[in-house]
């Protein structure tokens, strides 16, 4: 059957309109229009571009329902993503008329029942986190990925930043006779060796060079108050279905969670020290809706599919550009809208000038009475004036932050930055009128 100009077995078109699709996303068409080549897939795609069926399509395109042995080997970095590419591997299976075995293999499983089970038959795909596959099919040689078709691995940058870095090369010298896929959000320095050591011949695919226009952007000023008072202003004008609170740090997250649950909010925590058992009992909560916000580290949030969400708040910018992308991506998800809030402050101009050039087009807004109305502030001529930024941000590194901070802290610091800056400004006069 044809579905959007490419040619599928019936069981999938079931599938695809069971889900509602009406058109594929950039990443898909990209990847299926280069399976009839011989090179192997590295596509880089934003967060929630499609690239799980990116992958899962083509593998049960050419899959043999009538061969029970391993043709596919799908990895993930975390348990929860691997659940979650599992479950939409089900549902493709489900449409198919023949028994398609799929088998997920995870942390915190039977271990020496999944070994008893495998010596009796292979599942036809097979998707897991690296240690657990590469235990089972290296450690034991229970699991004979050596047949597959595909190697996949999903988040392969993340992969990296996870510490399986030797785990994924074991599983990569095994599966060297499959057609390999890697994604990824980001094409790091410190994956490139991986890389070239296993994908030879292969098509590069750049599918993450614009922003979704369904995304909305604005950015708040903090000026002179607290941070977080500048969150708990922001979410009174906000009603969201649900929203992802980013910090930087693990530290700030657990802080930000005991104030929030102070002040009347319902959140969940996600942050890289909670165990397995935790981390799913709060993905649950997600689901269940059991609060609106959930307040999340970069790494502990990346991965995790969680529908529904129409905000983010940056409560810190991230200090890594592809990082704003990752955060803004877990909303607007598959053609749908999205809101994405920043708090700045003025010593953040030049990363988010930056930000800016590519391709984020952001509002500003400031909040007054619990409404957000329009701030011209940093498009204001004194604060383009490159004098005026120039001392600003010399002053502020001759005054650095303090590591505890006191009630009203901001704003005396900031007076003193200004007191600085002014006084840097009339020598820089005085020298001038010298030198004429």
């Amino acid at each position: 059957m044809i579905f959007d100009g490419y040619e599928w077995k019936d069981y999938i078109v079931r599938a695809l309109n069971d889900l509602g699709f009406k058109e594929f996303t950039d990443v898909q068409k990209a990847v299926f229009s280069n399976l009839k080549t011989n090179k192997n897939i590295l596509a880089k795609s934003k967060t929630g571009s499609g690239k799980t069926h990116a992958f899962l399509l083509p593998i049960f395109q050419d899959l043999d329902e009538d061969d029970y042995k391993i043709q596919a080997t799908i990895v993930a970095p975390t348990k929860e993503l691997a659940m979650q590419i599992y479950k939409v591997c089900q549902h493709i299976a489900s449409f198919s008329d023949k028994r398609i075995n799929v088998k997920l293999y995870s942390g915190g499983s039977d271990r020496n029942r999944e070994i008893e089970k495998l010596g009796n038959n292979m599942p036809q795909i097979v998707i897991g986190t690296p240690g657990k596959i590469k235990d089972l099919a290296i450690d034991e040689n229970v699991l004979k990925i050596f047949t597959s078709k595909y190697f996949i691995v999903d988040e392969v940058d993340m992969t990296f930043e996870s510490g399986f870095a030797e785990d994924l090369d074991l599983i990569s010298a095994v599966v060297t006779n499959a057609k390999m896929m890697f994604f990824s959000a980001t094409v790091a320095e410190k994956i490139l060796p991986y890389l070239k050591k296993y994908m030879t011949n292969v098509e590069f695919l750049d599918i993450n060079n614009t922003y979704d226009n369904k995304i909305e952007h604005i950015w708040i000023p903090i000026k002179y108050k607290e941070r977080f008072d500048v969150l708990l202003d922001l979410m009174d004008t906000m009603h969201p279905y649900f929203c992802i609170i980013f910090a930087n740090k693990k530290e700030t997250v657990i802080e930000l969670g005991k104030k929030l649950t102070q002040a009347g909010y319902f959140v969940g925590l996600m942050h890289g020290d909670l165990t397995p058992r935790e981390r799913k009992k709060v993905l649950q909560g997600c689901k269940n809706l059991d609060y609106q916000y959930l307040v999340a580290t970069d790494l502990a949030a990346r991965g995790i599919d969680i529908e529904g969400v129409t905000h983010i708040i940056n409560y810190e910018i991230p200090k890594d550009y592809e990082f704003y992308m990752h955060r803004s991506g877990r909303t607007g998800r598959m053609h749908k809208d999205g809101i994405v809030y920043s708090l700045y402050e003025d010593l953040d101009n030049e990363y988010l000038d930056n930000l800016a050039k590519k391709g984020v087009k952001p509002s500003y807004f400031e909040i007054k009475n619990k409404e957000l109305i329009p701030y011209k502030g940093r498009n204001s001529r004194a604060l383009r004036a490159k004098p005026t930024t120039n001392y600003q941000l010399e002053a502020s590194k001759y005054i650095p932050k303090a590591k505890k901070v006191t009630p009203g802290y901001k704003k005396k610091r900031q007076a003193m930055i200004d007191d600085l800056a002014e006084r840097l400004k009339k020598n820089d006069q005085k020298k001038r009128r010298r030198n004429r």
